[in-house]
């Protein structure tokens, strides 16, 4: 526990101080100034709010037992081998085979699954999905993985805003003695900062994914329907990758992302491969 806490704490100085240079990068002491403010903000805000964001941001909705009765049933069973409250269940509308869990803690987790996945897997697969989920819930690990895809998305769409910014005349636009400091520093904030933020996204560890497909295996008392889960989902994300913000990537069971090629080299998730061998692995 204390080095999922010391983890988290890293974590967030280490993107807080990124969002700052960018800040700096973007608009000197004023925009340092007004980024300082802003990551107070963001991080009062991530530990609060984070997972409702990360839910609005993929048009997620809450699902009653009528809705979708397998998937409750299938969490109820595992929250209480996992010996955790039951996380509220939602739906993303995507035909894109995926889920992930999000909340800050056990009693204020929620997990969502894709509708394509309900369509792709078997009960016992999708069950060893949700168990991963779970895994990560009662370890504490959402509440890690929703602050630093927030505060990196944040830091993307600012990178984001800068490149569009330069082409239409605005930063490093400027043709005086400075005009080679601010190319550079154009080309940090656009290419470098994305790049940094994604890096420190493997601070979370791409072994907690290692440790959730684990405990996943053992509330199920096996670790094949996952392994084939897997396989399946690494297949879909490489036919049709997700469109959205690739800083999320480390939210989902699987990075589906696959169309950029800098998320899958700096990937927050072991290979897929790797970690179906290891489950095939296990014995129980």
């Amino acid at each position: 526990m204390f080095k999922n806490q010391l983890k988290t704490v890293i974590l967030l100085a280490a993107l807080t101080g990124l969002l700052l240079f960018v800040g700096n990068l973007v608009g000197g002491i004023n925009g340092l100034s007004l980024m300082l403010v802003f990551s107070l903000l963001m991080n009062f805000g991530s530990y609060w709010y984070s997972d409702k964001i990360v839910l609005a941001m993929y048009g997620a909705k809450q699902v009653s037992k009528t809705e979708a009765p397998g998937v409750h049933s299938i969490v109820e069973e595992l929250s209480r081998t996992a010996g955790i409250p039951k996380p509220k269940v939602y739906l993303v509308k995507s035909e894109i085979p995926n889920a992930f869990a999000t909340g800050r803690n056990p009693q204020n987790a929620a997990v969502a699954v894709t509708s394509g996945i309900l369509k792709v897997l078997s009960k016992e697969e999708l069950k060893g999905v949700l168990a991963h989920e779970l895994a990560h819930v009662k370890n504490r690990d959402t509440l890690i993985t929703t602050i630093a895809a927030t505060i990196a998305s944040v830091i993307s769409y600012v990178a984001y805003m800068a490149h569009w910014g330069a082409l239409l005349g605005g930063f490093g636009g400027n043709r005086d003695d400075r005009g080679g400091s601010n190319i550079l520093s154009f080309l940090v904030l656009v290419i470098l900062t994305p790049v940094i933020a994604t890096i420190l996204q493997l601070a979370l560890s791409r072994s907690r994914e290692y440790f959730a497909d684990e405990n996943g295996a053992k509330y199920c008392k096996t670790g094949l329907p996952l392994a084939s889960a897997l396989h399946k989902l690494d297949q879909a994300a490489n036919l049709l990758p997700m469109k959205g913000n690739s800083a999320t990537g480390g939210l989902f069971i699987v990075n589906p992302f696959r169309a950029d090629a800098l998320v899958s080299l700096f990937s927050t998730h072991p290979s897929t491969k790797s970690r179906v061998e290891k489950l095939k692995e296990m014995k129980f």
